[in-house]
């Protein structure tokens, strides 16, 4: 894992083999991210660099589930395809969402946006289910939906750093309905319209939470507590978003590290013994 990520506390409680599993997923997906968020994308040539780039992914994922590897990355994941009997459809869903950032620098509705959260998101939630061992179909449906709250939590949190990328991932019918400017929204200016704005979105994202919650199957609690320590941690982020009234153009907002372990152990505990998590 070659940077930081909030999710770092969630894989620590996994058992050594699925942890590196989890890693290894983890480092591939975030290696093509980079192949478009980590590239220059402004200039249409640079656009077809970008996508060229993705098809080596595409090429790379097939050899993965071939067992023929080239890349760091895809050695990685390799052997844990058949260990966890890992799907691939997922992880092309993944490519192909973050293929749509080369095509789409704004979203008109949010079925528009929630067709690439599930994508770039949810996707990756189903092969993290397969690793925790939570096959079940409301499994599948917990992951959906804890996917769709994280990247909508990322959305609210990254409205800076997207910016100066050019891009909104708020959809453009909730600024109308704020009356928000995209000039405010792309010059980082909390003006009221934008925080009521932020504030609808970060409902939005708790709602998700809150579906999340409610299919996450009794059965598969112990399994599935990484992925509840990951909603924790993120929902903590929600707060700190609200009690900075929805100011996220400063230094970014996120929980401290010695807060995100305090959420881990504490769930982990709750599911070790039985208790719920509380929301």
């Amino acid at each position: 894992m070659s940077r930081p990520t909030s999710f770092y506390f969630a894989f620590l409680v996994l058992p050594r083999d699925r942890r590196k599993a989890i890693v290894a997923v983890w480092d591939f997906c975030r290696a093509v991210d980079d192949a478009v968020d980590e590239t220059p994308v402004d200039t249409p040539a640079e656009r077809e660099a970008a996508r060229a780039s993705l098809a080596r992914w595409r090429e790379e994922l097939a050899r993965v589930f071939q067992g023929t590897p080239e890349t760091p990355q895809g050695q990685a994941l390799q052997p844990w395809v058949r260990r966890f009997g890992l799907s691939r459809r997922p992880l092309d869903d993944l490519i192909d969402g973050v293929e749509m950032d080369l095509d789409h620098r704004r979203y008109p509705t949010f079925e528009a946006l929630y067709e690439y959260c599930w994508r770039v998101a949810s996707s990756v939630g189903f092969v993290c289910i397969e690793i925790f061992g939570a096959r079940s179909e409301a499994a599948r449906e917990y992951a959906l939906n804890l996917g769709l709250a994280l990247q909508l939590t990322n959305i609210v949190r990254d409205v800076r750093q997207d910016a100066a990328r050019g891009r909104i991932y708020l959809p453009l019918e909730d600024l109308a309905r704020f009356g928000c400017e995209e000039r405010d929204v792309l010059a980082c200016r909390p003006t009221e319209p934008v925080r009521r704005l932020l504030a609808f979105e970060c409902a939005r994202a708790r709602e998700y939470f809150d579906r999340a919650r409610a299919l996450l199957p009794r059965l598969d609690r112990r399994a599935l507590v990484a992925a509840e320590i990951m909603a924790r941690i993120y929902r903590d982020t929600l707060r700190r978003v609200e009690r900075a009234r929805y100011d996220v153009f400063g230094s970014r907002v996120r929980a401290p590290r010695l807060r995100q372990a305090v959420l881990a152990l504490d769930t982990w505990m709750r599911a070790r013994i039985g208790l719920d998590v509380p929301a």
